[in-house]
């Protein structure tokens, strides 16, 4: 016997289940070991004797990576530089990093995001900087990339663009419901950083790369729009891009110009070492997820299936598979008594932003969830969807998403909110605080994409 409040508890716990599994820090810590001169980082081994390690990490998971990557190598770590956002003071107290910023040996800039400011060019100019002294003193740069790492560090290609310019065309291409393979394609035709065109700095330098990922399984290159690794081959043409989502009176004239002189896309050519491995990734959180929910004896399916489609799409998905999921434990009856029934996704819905309203992908997934018609509910079942942004922000709002349940609607239309209306204006958040049921976590210090967490059960 379950009932509603308990199934809306179970599903904030089960999410934090998920972001504990993906602190960043730990992941880092396993992979670097350092004994005498040797270090090894996953399966690479590279003696360090009479060298020096810089490193360089950017993204949201940039202070925790480089917190443990300090702590792994000690007194052989020479400099680094970040950017970043800190995460919320109850994650560093958590962590023990509190004592560390006041004493690291790390440069750090708070670049911008989900657009590039005047702290993003900064940011650039430090890393060129430190990856030129590296390259004289031909050191080991260890790269820590992760998600959101594509605004927080830019420098134009040519002269011609603006900040501005970037600024515009990262918006234009955020909004245009592009997958993150197209727009990462677009970005790099004008990017001086993106692309592996940071890493071309330092020719001289061996480099790894550690990535947390808030991109697809084995598109890796694609994080942070990969400034220390080059485009996948297959990447799609920035000029197709785009044409297919008609983005040309969009983007300012500097980058459709640039895009139409069809840049050459990187393609390093150095004898020195280039290794890359991916720590963490969605699965390691839906597994995590998984295992949380089966801990409190709900049936579980992880649906790998629904990932990254269109939001109508995707949603209508999820609907389906949960009511078929509770058609199948329903059809054991003894089985059935009590269960609750727990279906698990992950990803990053395409949504394209359609009006000025303030939310993100996953606030808006839970109120489409929440207006879904077709649940099939008796008067003794309940449904509560949980959908949030493992690094703490959704979209343009400070909430990493929100809760619904059977009733959402129902109190909604009962203080004269109108679901509709919200979805037209882009506004979810708004409808989700005037409700009390938004999902707030603060920055976390890691991003490895969204989850969504379903759950079924009777009264």
């Amino acid at each position: 016997m379950t009932n509603l409040t308990q199934l809306r508890l179970a599903a904030r716990e089960i999410f934090e289940a998920g972001l504990r599994a993906v602190d960043p820090s730990a992941p880092v810590l396993r992979a670097v070991r350092l004994e005498g001169s040797r270090l090894s980082i996953c399966d690479t081994a590279i003696d360090i004797v009479n060298r020096p390690v810089y490193s360089i990490a950017i993204g949201k998971a940039a202070f925790a990576m480089a917190y443990a990557l300090e702590r792994a190598l000690g007194e052989s770590f020479a400099a680094g530089f970040m950017s970043g956002p800190v995460p919320s003071s109850t994650v560093i107290g958590i962590r023990g990093m509190h004592e560390w910023t006041l004493r690291t040996r790390w440069r750090w800039v708070d670049g911008g995001h989900p657009l590039p400011n005047k702290a993003s060019l900064i940011a650039a100019t430090e890393a060129f900087d430190l990856l030129d002294r590296a390259n004289r003193d031909h050191a080991l740069v260890i790269f820590l990339i992760s998600g959101g790492g594509s605004a927080m560090i830019e420098w134009p290609i040519n002269e011609d663009i603006t900040l501005v310019d970037l600024r515009t065309a990262n918006k234009a291409l955020v909004n245009s419901g592009a997958s993150i393979e197209e727009v990462n394609a677009v970005r790099r035709a004008f990017s001086a950083v993106k692309g592996g065109r940071l890493t071309a700095r330092a020719p001289n330098c061996d480099q790894v790369t550690l990535i947390v990922s808030d991109v697809p399984a084995d598109e890796e290159r694609n994080v942070a729009s990969g400034p220390s690794l080059a485009p996948p081959a297959d990447a799609p043409d920035a000029r197709d891009v785009i044409a297919r989502y008609n983005l040309a009176s969009q983007l300012p004239e500097t980058i459709v110009r640039t895009v139409k002189s069809e840049p050459k896309l990187f393609a390093e050519d150095s004898s020195a070492l280039r290794r890359h491995f991916v720590l963490l990734d969605n699965r390691r959180a839906l597994e995590a997820v998984a295992e949380a929910a089966r801990q409190r004896g709900f049936v579980t399916e992880i649906f790998s299936e629904i990932s990254d489609q269109p939001i109508t799409e995707g949603c209508t998905q999820l609907i389906e598979r949960l009511t078929q999921l509770r058609e199948q434990v329903e059809r054991v009856p003894t089985e059935s008594v009590g269960k609750v029934v727990c279906l698990i996704s992950g990803g990053e819905f395409a949504c394209p932003v359609t009006g000025d309203g303030i939310g993100g992908r996953n606030l808006e997934t839970a109120l489409r969830l929440a207006c879904a018609t077709n649940l099939g509910l008796g008067d003794s079942e309940h449904f509560v969807a949980l959908c949030a942004g493992t690094d703490g922000i959704d979209g343009n709002s400070p909430a990493a998403g929100g809760i619904i349940d059977n009733t959402t609607i129902a109190r909604a239309k009962a203080i004269g909110l109108d679901p509709e209306d919200f979805l037209k204006r882009s506004d979810a958040y708004s409808f989700f605080v005037a409700l009390g049921d938004v999902v707030a976590t603060g920055p976390t210090g890691t991003n490895v994409r969204d989850l969504r967490i379903l759950l079924g059960g009777r009264e």
